[in-house]
């Protein structure tokens, strides 16, 4: 038995999935073989996506590892952080241009910037809920620069405690021993697998972790630190599985 575990942002999703993608995926796990998605999204969200997607996942690992699923979402682990220090990291955000923060799951709250209208399950600073538990904060800025300086200064802030993530125009944030490739070790623990049995692809900072420990590719399209990382690149999911089997 063999696993992928595929960030889904520009590995899984190109753009969409496409029915190509979605054959192999069908003959990989035909063949014996599992297959999730591991992400910086959380796991209701993936579940979501993988249906409208039309994939079938073993498995899901949300929230750059702090959450891991069962395919049925079916939660597995989730590894938390004190809520203390969440509103003071999203009113931060608020200060550097962040457009939306996103705190999940005690309880799962979107907050806007004041002066936004929010819809009914949206939240702004002055009034959103306590936050007695998080798996992950994350936040979404105009351009990967201002994530890439804002993250900057979190590390110098909360990088005693906290692990700052940079995807793109993203950040993410969770416990300072958690990360993608923590993720895939409980979920290893879970399904009674191996080390050797994992095989990653992905694209961004954010995968880092999991790119290194594991054996790996990059995408094609990856950032530089992802392919030196990986060491081999593929065209994508679908040439990945078909190389495999």
């Amino acid at each position: 038995m063999k696993i992928i575990a595929s960030d889904y942002d520009g590995t899984l999703n190109e753009g969409g999935v496409g029915e190509e993608k979605r054959i192999a995926i069908r003959k990989w796990r035909e063949e014996g073989n599992l297959f999730g998605i591991v992400s910086g999204r959380g796991i209701a969200n993936l579940i979501s996506l993988a249906e409208e997607d039309g994939v079938e996942c073993d498995f899901l690992i949300g929230d750059n590892g702090a959450s891991v699923a069962k395919g049925n979402g079916d939660i597995i682990s989730e590894t938390l952080c004190d809520g203390e220090v969440a509103r003071e990291i999203i009113e931060y955000f608020f200060t550097k241009g962040c457009t939306w923060s996103w705190v999940r799951p005690y309880p799962e709250c979107i907050v806007l910037p004041e002066g936004s209208e929010p819809k009914p399950w949206e939240k702004t600073p002055s009034t959103m809920p306590k936050i007695e538990k998080f798996t992950q904060i994350s936040a979404a800025f105009e351009s990967p620069e201002k994530a890439e300086l804002s993250a900057v200064e979190l590390r110098k802030r909360y990088g005693d405690k906290l692990n700052i993530l940079q995807n793109g125009h993203c950040i993410d944030i969770v416990r300072l021993d958690v990360n993608k490739a923590v993720g895939i070790y409980k979920l290893l623990e879970a399904v009674g697998a191996k080390y050797e049995d994992i095989i990653t692809v992905g694209d961004n900072f954010n995968d880092a972790d999991m790119i290194k420990e594991f054996n790996s590719y990059a995408m094609d399209n990856a950032v530089p630190l992802i392919k030196e990382l990986a060491g081999r690149t593929t065209l994508g999911v679908t040439d990945l599985i078909y190389s495999e089997l």
